[in-house]
């Protein structure tokens, strides 16, 4: 097994991640602060893009559903770029959204 130092383990982080272990308080606020971070984006990528009208307790199972989910994209978010592409996600989202909107209101 390897060991390395904090520097040789921040290094192995990607950039969204190592700037937030780098300036969060400690590692367990960085930890959430990851994981909340993940949890936002998948919840504005899957409202942007995939979201259609459901009742309240319906709602609830797949916000659920994907809180759990977050837990182990979080794992991946350390070393592969997953916040990066969710951020990339959500703005492809956001520009169709809007360019539908805008055809839609003009026909």
């Amino acid at each position: 097994m390897r060991e390395g130092t904090e520097a040789e383990v921040l290094e192995d982080l990607t950039g969204i991640s190592r700037f937030i272990y780098e300036n969060a308080p400690n590692y367990t606020v960085a930890g959430y602060i990851a994981f909340f971070s993940v949890f936002i984006l998948c919840a504005i990528v899957y409202q942007l893009g995939f979201a259609r009208k459901l009742n309240l307790k319906q709602n609830i199972v797949v916000y659920l559903c994907l809180f759990i989910g977050c837990i182990f994209l979080t794992f991946f978010a350390l070393s592969l770029p997953m916040m990066e592409g969710l951020i990339v996600a959500a703005l492809f989202l956001g520009i169709y959204k809007i360019r539908l909107a805008r055809e839609n209101k003009e026909a």
